[in-house]
């Protein structure tokens, strides 16, 4: 059997489905292995896998991007042809390569690209940062409303009732398990 055959096969098959979900709120309760959300269609539960990654976010700005560093960036194509950012992360160190590449979203235009900034330059409004990625490069331009901010790594301790969480998960069936975690910090909250 090919690998198309075969990945085709998986994905048709109900019990191995595995569907991505985004959930953004804030934290109800907590345990060792799962979080409560109050997310605005109501509330859900989110299992925590033992070793979950966990990070929070401080607010940088945008003339603190530098070449070298790895960044993530959520960004609209407009009329222009050209990349417009709606949100820039800077991840430390230790994330570099996560999410490495450029792909779509789920809004018509919308990308989401992950790359080391390899050059910096002024634009009209803002600033255009060129991106590489291994089988590709970008521009993205950079307004100076666009929020940025750096990724910095946590732990447990931030998860606590009150605090605004956007969660990576993966829903199987009715389970929905966290895949990485952003909280806030110091009253800082992740972009959603």
């Amino acid at each position: 059997m090919g690998y198309l055959a075969l990945l085709a096969g998986l994905c048709a098959a109900p019990a191995f489905a595995q569907t991505p979900a985004r959930i953004n709120g804030a934290i109800v309760s907590t345990s060792a292995d799962r979080l409560e959300v109050q997310t605005e269609e109501g509330r859900v539960t989110v299992v925590l896998p033992p070793n979950i990654r966990i990070t929070a976010v401080a607010d940088r700005k945008l003339e603190s991007i530098k070449p070298g560093e790895f960044i993530a960036s959520a960004a609209m194509r407009g009329r222009d042809g050209k990349l417009h950012a709606q949100e820039v992360r800077i991840f430390p160190e230790a994330l570099r390569g996560v999410g490495e590449g450029h792909r779509p979203m789920s809004e018509p235009e919308q990308t989401m690209t992950n790359a080391t900034v390899d050059g910096v330059a002024d634009a009209p409004a803002g600033r255009a940062l060129h991106v590489r990625y291994p089988g590709g490069e970008q521009t993205i331009e950079v307004g100076p409303d666009v929020r940025v901010v750096g990724v910095l790594m946590g732990d447990r301790s931030l998860l606590v009732p009150g605090a605004t969480v956007s969660i990576r998960a993966t829903r199987s069936g009715e389970t929905l398990t966290a895949t990485s975690i952003q909280a806030e910090k110091d009253g800082v909250k992740p972009p959603p």
